[in-house]
């Protein structure tokens, strides 16, 4: 037991590092800040439109590539200053290539947007509101990566506790309450809808009972959770 403790305990501290990165980048890079809002806004669209799985999975991988190369560009720049701050060429010209990487996957991701959404770029209709419901599985993997992105966001905002342990908002209570928003519409069952909220209840009553979260940073990530939720999924039965 101790020693599967030890592998668990390794685990979260590598993944605490490696979104401690992703969050530094986002409190000090702009850039960063601009291709996470703009992750968002085509994600958030993407739950108006019939994207097929390939059209999806095109989709992440473009947004995934993009946050990796201003990630590498921003750590070559600061691996750059680390060693000298005058004026080096040698550096400029590594600087200016991660610099290339970021333009030229933005050009892509530019060009993969307007591919698989030029086909929707008119007024929504009830039609297509329609075949959105048919395609739960998109609604599912958008909503869980929208929830993601702005709880990350907010936590590189706010700067407080680590990534998987504290901090605002609870991620936590943001994604069990937006799971039951999803699966309560998958299911379409009074009775599961019930068994669902008492599970989101149950994580985030945990949070705060293990002093991991005050109870304000728990309601924001259950809001959260539940607006994104709703967003995607309640709003097309209306």
């Amino acid at each position: 037991m101790g020693f599967l403790n030890g592998i668990i305990n390794r685990l979260i501290r590598s993944f605490n590092y490696a979104v401690n990165g992703i969050i530094r980048v986002l409190s000090s890079e702009m850039n960063m800040r601009f291709h996470f809002i703009i992750a968002i806004l085509v994600l958030f669209f993407g739950v108006f439109v019939d994207l097929t799985k390939v059209e999806l999975l095109v989709l992440f991988i473009t947004i995934t590539l993009v946050i990796f190369a201003e990630m590498i560009n921003t750590a070559l720049e600061e691996l750059g200053d680390l060693i000298t701050r005058e004026y080096n060429q040698s550096i400029k010209v590594v600087k200016d290539i991660a610099a290339g990487a970021v333009l030229i996957t933005s050009l892509n991701a530019f060009v993969v947007g307007y591919i698989i959404f030029f086909k929707d770029l008119k007024p929504l209709t009830l039609d297509l509101l329609h075949r959105i419901q048919r395609v739960p599985i998109h609604l599912t993997f958008i909503t869980l990566a929208l929830i993601v992105l702005v709880v990350v966001f907010i936590k590189a905002k706010t700067d407080k506790g680590t990534p998987l342990q504290g901090g605002m908002p609870s991620g936590h209570s943001a994604i069990a309450f937006g799971m039951m928003i999803i699966i309560s519409n998958l299911a379409n069952d009074a009775l599961i809808a019930t068994l669902v909220l008492f599970m989101a209840l149950l994580v985030a009553q945990s949070r705060i009972e293990g002093n991991i979260h005050t109870p304000w940073e728990v309601i924001c990530g259950a809001l959260i959770g539940l607006l994104i939720g709703i967003l995607t999924f309640g709003f097309i039965h209306l």
